[in-house]
């Protein structure tokens, strides 16, 4: 997680607030593709983020 030092309320509870959206939808997109691939859903995750930086660097070519 990032580190943030910052005393303002506002800023802290956004840091925090768009880390759980961002987190939803990962867990959103992995179940919708284990239910897609697999029939079924499973805790542990298909799409990781090894998986991710992976693709994105094939795709976009950096890194």
């Amino acid at each position: 997680m990032a580190a943030t030092i910052s005393k303002d309320f506002g800023l802290r509870f956004f840091y925090f607030a768009f880390a759980r959206l961002l987190y939803s939808i990962w867990r959103a997109v992995d179940l919708l593709v284990q239910a897609e691939l697999t029939g079924e859903y499973e805790h542990s995750p298909v799409i990781t983020s090894d998986n991710t930086l992976t693709l994105l660097k094939k795709e976009t070519g950096i890194g």
